[in-house]
């Protein structure tokens, strides 16, 4: 009994240190790029805001390149010290990782990236009904699947009802 407690105390202990440690990582992570992209997973034809307040307070306008969409203009925002602006991903837009560099004077450089994805098309498969028409067979099934758990539960409590109480 002391063996198998010890073990579940031991793992318990490895996965507390195995998400401290995942947590830890992906906050230094999000903390490297010192340019925002919201969202940061993008459709064709959408727009993207890109923001940065790596420039200094005394800035007013820096420029940016988008590989999925041109040229960037960004300005003051609302927030002091902030610049931004915003860049549509033209519909042509294959997916994939493209990268945004935010240029600001003198000689600041800093780069991101955002990730495009398609759209599905056509119908989406889920499930009974609507965008395929309706299929008997499945309805059939899955109206003897309910019937036989519902038949399969009152007998189970029946038998707890006529018999042992446990």
């Amino acid at each position: 009994m002391r063996t198998r407690t010890a073990h579940v105390l031991a793992g318990g202990a490895l996965a507390m240190m195995a998400f401290c440690t995942s947590a830890a990582t992906t906050a230094a992570a999000a903390e490297e790029s010192e340019v925002s992209v919201s969202p940061e997973v993008a459709y064709p034809g959408s727009t993207v805001r890109v923001s940065t307040a790596v420039c200094g307070p005394d800035v007013g306008y820096a420029k940016g390149q988008a590989e999925a969409g041109g040229q960037i203009n960004l300005l003051e925002s609302d927030r002091e010290g902030e610049l931004a602006g915003e860049f549509t991903v033209p519909d042509d837009t294959k997916g994939g990782i493209y990268n945004i560099t935010v240029k600001c004077p003198p000689r600041t450089r800093v780069e991101t990236t955002i990730e495009v994805a398609h759209r599905p098309s056509g119908a989406v498969h889920s499930g009974f009904g609507g965008a395929t028409g309706t299929n008997f067979t499945q309805i059939a099934i899955g109206s003897a699947l309910i019937a036989g758990a519902a038949a399969g539960g009152l007998v189970m409590m029946r038998r707890r009802a006529a018999g042992d109480p446990a």
